[in-house]
């Protein structure tokens, strides 16, 4: 028997695996890009599959579409949405620039699926009635990326901003040195420094949520270049109406088609503020990194939890290897950002011809950026343990203590009394004590670390 049938499309027969549910156009496009290896993402996949059922409801109840072909599509929509044919969407990532390719791959697996008993639903007329690629499409990416931020990364930034919060409450306490220029500075609480991480991620959250206001503004109803052709005047606002219902998001028409199939400026933003985050995560992960160092040759101020070996050579060695996934996750998005924005400028006239690169690439980032603040939560900052030891020694010793004399003494007096207690090696209140007039108990008030994290001018 063979295991292949014959499709035919409007260009001719083809053969496809006999048990694909998509059809010609879906094949032709699986032999024209061998590029990648990689497919769309099914966030996205499942986005599309979500304009296809709010078209056939608008068109349902716009009395274009027949009740029976309606239900038939919306059945097998829902079953792409829940994922039940992930693997019938093979177009590789980098397709035709309109994203064609995987509209028509959508269109016909839910054709296959809804054409049962007699009834016969067509992958044009019926499927993608009222759309067009060129709409269908960029809804998507604002679709699919809208659902994934508000579903998946904005609760998991939540979650790490709660566990950075309650660590900081636990940890406001512990005085440590404060580095500048990676070289010892005034003290601080290790309270502050988390609290300080938290809001980053606050407002990283913030921009998002500013993001998602012009991710809310749909293609859908212009159709070809913008006009609306072959698309009811009603079936804008129903489409949109249907996705916010579908989703729970304030979805709406742009109030220009023409810039919404040209463009990609509002998925350029949110490329921009998955970058603005990537560099958040950079930072703790990196701070992390250089807190956790040693055990022994490092800073050593805190150890991270042991998840596995840190060499095939070096018995006993433990690295800090969720900071370093974290660094690397949020490398790659920076990168990530850089051909979005590469191909935010690719629209030519009535048309961005790099939408399925636009769709991986946010895709990829939030799914990168989400898993990565779980992860940093839950098995570096919730986990690791202070080592208060390695605190105090050089709490004790540091000389940038004395800035907190200069409004007694002076600065130059303050710098000379600093430089000969880093030369000696001593305590700075030891050799405050030869080099002024202040009392000993004076000196203890004056250049009490934990004080000092207060800020304010000493009295």
């Amino acid at each position: 028997m063979s295991d292949k049938r014959i499709e035919r499309d409007s260009m001719g027969e083809l053969e496809v695996p006999d048990g694909a549910l998509y059809g010609a156009q879906t094949q032709r496009a699986v032999n024209n890009f061998p590029v990648s290896g990689q497919p769309m993402p099914p966030a996205f996949i499942h986005a599309i599959a979500r304009i296809k059922l709010a078209a056939a409801r608008a068109n349902r109840d716009l009395g274009l579409l027949d009740a029976e072909r309606a239900a038939a599509i919306v059945a097998a929509a829902e079953a792409v949405i829940r994922g039940e044919h992930d693997d019938q969407f093979p177009v590789d990532v980098f397709q035709t620039g309109s994203g064609t390719s995987s509209n028509m791959n959508v269109n016909e697996v839910l054709a296959h699926l809804a054409s049962r008993d007699g009834l016969q639903v067509g992958p044009n007329d019926h499927v993608n009635m009222g759309q067009s690629s060129n709409d269908v499409i960029p809804t998507a990416i604002h679709v699919s990326a809208a659902v994934e931020v508000t579903g998946e990364l904005r609760p998991a930034l939540v979650h790490l901003r709660e566990i950075l919060d309650a660590r900081a409450a636990e940890l406001d306490g512990v005085v440590k040195t404060g580095r500048t220029h990676l070289m010892d500075a005034m003290p601080l609480r290790l309270g502050q420094e988390l609290g300080g991480w938290s809001s980053q991620v606050g407002q990283a959250i913030e921009r998002l949520d500013g993001a998602l206001v012009r991710l809310c503004r749909l293609a859908q109803g212009g159709t070809a270049v913008g006009t609306g052709i072959n698309a009811h005047p009603e079936f804008a606002q129903r489409m949109a109406a249907q996705l916010s219902e579908q989703t729970g998001l304030a979805f709406a028409p742009n109030d220009s088609f023409f810039a919404s199939l040209a463009s990609q400026d509002a998925a350029v933003e949110l490329s921009g503020q998955l970058r603005g985050l990537a560099c958040v995560v950079m930072k703790i992960a990196n701070d992390l990194r250089w807190m956790n160092s040693g055990p022994l040759a490092g800073l050593g101020e805190i150890e991270l939890q042991a998840l596995q070996p840190g060499s095939s050579i070096m018995p006993g060695k433990v690295n800090p290897v969720i900071p370093e996934s974290a660094a690397q996750a949020a490398a790659q998005v920076i990168g990530l950002d850089t051909a979005v924005t590469v191909a935010g400028q690719s629209g030519n006239f009535q048309l961005n011809v790099m939408l399925p690169l636009v769709a991986h690439n946010l895709l990829t980032g939030i799914t990168l950026m989400s898993n990565t603040a779980r992860l940093l939560a839950d098995r570096a900052i919730a986990t690791f343990k202070v080592r208060e030891d390695n605190l105090a020694g050089p709490l004790s010793r540091n000389p940038i203590l004395v800035t907190a004399l200069n409004s007694v003494i002076g600065y130059d007096a303050a710098a000379a009394i600093a430089k000969r207690a880093y030369q000696a090696g001593r305590p700075i209140i030891e050799v405050a004590e030869e080099q002024t007039e202040l009392s000993r108990e004076e000196l203890e008030r004056l250049l009490d670390p934990a004080a000092l994290t207060r800020g304010g001018i000493p009295e």
